[in-house]
């Protein structure tokens, strides 16, 4: 069988994440080393980073949440990762052959690569790892069905799948529930609700979680870094400082306080409120990035929302201005717009479904609700106060649809119990989410069923012909069918799209600010 050695995307794929030059602006590397000086600068043992949650689990591949996959990805390496320009690099593989008929997929391992229990990573961890992930990942099960890892000798892994898609090394290598290589002893133990024991190849290896206050990470003295310049999550990991330390910090004022005193050296999610706040502080910086799309999820599968009519009368009735307004508070760190994907990434930006998006149309939404037979039955809400924005957009929402005469109750829980109900779909009728932008359309939240509930035939025919279009063309007017398609069925609506905000201490070399926030090259003055 032909094989065609392959380092960089398929054209398709290429094309399709060209993102313009201003989405670039924050991935520079913040704090470059001083002019060498008589004196040699000190620096401290340990980074404290405050989160705005704590995580739900650090098994990759069984969550979406970002504060997981953040701290996970110091301790856990993948075949592939993204570069600076969203490119799949190789991390742990060394390659990989593609077979002309796009079905085969062989990697070659790279060698000497240990665990942090000191045992050498070989091709029978690797096929354990992600035969494991393309059955517990949900956005795997639906994207790589049927796929399957095997063993080719002790530093060679192939993987089959059932058909050509141009998006095989863009979800191996992306971060959203990423494919953690761990040892198969781990694969082979690990129960139903996930790891327990963190054992990965990163320059970071799991110390301590105390639960409810903080995770620490301690450097990984063996750790076998690969020979290239840091790049987005790809290239060199020096790991400088000895130890990160991960503070769950759910309250927002608590959070402020802490950068600001120098507690916590950097802190994530910060609330626009404060922006003015923190950018006077002479000892801090902040950094803002493209952060995703506020999004609200329709149960289509149970309750009231199973009803279409419902649903549009919701869409009907919420004014996106006045719900961003709230959870942004300053209109430049906020865009309107229905694409569910980065506006800034041509191959997808698009406003089909416009119709139906920010109305604002509250005697409309009434009159739908008339159709459908609406007798002041009481809905749920979904939310948690980890998120200000998810909270306050929640709220605003509440208002809006009681305008209408619907009866509305918010349940909020803290977020890794707001993840677990979420999962109960007889316990919600909407919630809203802080979405992370996504390389392509099939990795989006909104169409994956065991996000929200979402299991639709026609998404699931659309996302086949999307990723298996011959041209970036075929694939845009595939996927601009399917947006239109999602906000005529009601089950997602954008609300808006928005700045992630991060404080960093200016004491801080080496950090970057990409897709997520990047230590594993930090550390900060004496």
């Amino acid at each position: 069988m032909k094989f065609k050695k392959i380092n960089v995307l398929v054209p398709v794929v290429l094309l399709s994440i060209l993102l313009v030059a201003c989405g670039k602006e924050d991935t520079k590397e913040k704090g470059a080393a001083n002019e060498a000086s008589p004196v040699p600068q000190e620096y401290k043992n340990e980074l404290n980073i405050a989160l705005t949650a704590q995580p739900p689990t650090l098994d990759s591949a069984m969550t979406v949440s970002a504060v997981a996959l953040d701290t996970a990805g110091y301790i856990f390496e993948q075949l592939y990762t993204l570069n600076a320009d969203y490119e799949p690099v190789p991390m742990l593989a060394e390659s990989v052959d593609v077979s002309e008929d796009g079905l085969i997929y062989t990697f070659t391992l790279r060698q000497g690569v240990k665990f942090h229990n000191g045992k050498e990573m070989t091709s029978e961890d690797v096929v354990a790892s992600m035969n494991r992930w393309v059955v517990t990942s949900s956005r795997a099960k639906v994207l790589l069905t049927n796929a399957k890892f095997e063993a080719a000798d002790t530093y060679k892994v192939k993987l089959t799948v059932e058909s050509p898609s141009s998006d095989v090394l863009i979800l191996i290598a992306s971060q959203a529930q990423f494919p953690a290589i761990m040892p198969k002893e781990i694969v082979e133990a690990a129960p139903a609700e996930g790891i327990t024991e963190y054992i990965g190849t990163g320059p970071y290896k799991f110390k301590e979680w105390k639960q409810d206050q903080y995770i620490q990470l301690v450097k990984y003295e063996d750790y076998q870094s690969v020979d290239s310049e840091p790049s987005g999550f790809a290239g060199r990991k020096d790991a400088p400082t000895e130890n990160l330390i991960f503070h769950f910090v759910t309250d927002h004022s608590t959070r402020i306080a802490g950068v600001k005193t120098g507690k916590y050296d950097i802190a994530d999610s910060i609330p626009i409120e404060n922006y003015d706040e923190l950018s006077i502080e002479k000892d801090l910086e902040l950094l803002s990035f493209p952060g995703g799309a506020l999004t609200a999820f329709l149960n289509t599968s149970e309750g009231l929302l199973a009803d279409v009519k419902i649903r549009q009368a919701i869409l009907a009735a919420l004014n996106n201005d006045e719900i961003l307004l709230a959870s942004f508070a300053k209109p430049d760190l906020y865009s309107l717009s229905p694409g569910y994907l980065n506006t800034n990434q041509v191959q997808w930006a698009n406003d089909a479904g416009k119709e139906y998006y920010n109305q604002a149309n509250p005697e409309k939404a009434k009159e739908l609700l008339a159709e459908a037979g609406y007798n002041g039955e009481e809905i749920t809400l979904l939310t948690t106060k980890d998120y200000a924005e998810m909270y306050a957009a929640t709220l605003v929402i509440q208002e809006q649809l009681r305008n209408i005469g619907m009866n509305v109750k918010v349940d909020s829980y803290d977020f890794p119990t707001f993840l677990e109900t979420k999962n109960e779909r007889s316990k919600w009728d909407l919630f809203v989410a802080s979405t992370g932008y996504q390389i392509t359309p099939p990795q989006l939240l909104a169409v994956n069923p065991d996000w929200a509930g979402l299991d639709n035939e026609t998404v699931k025919n659309a996302l086949k012909a999307i990723r298996g279009a011959s041209t970036p063309e075929l694939a845009k007017k595939e996927w601009e069918t399917l947006q239109a398609y999602l906000y005529e069925l009601g089950s997602s609506t954008v609300i808006g799209h928005y700045n992630g905000i991060v404080a960093v201490s200016k004491s801080i070399e080496g950090f970057v600010n990409f897709e997520a926030p990047i230590a594993w090259n930090a550390k900060i003055a004496k």
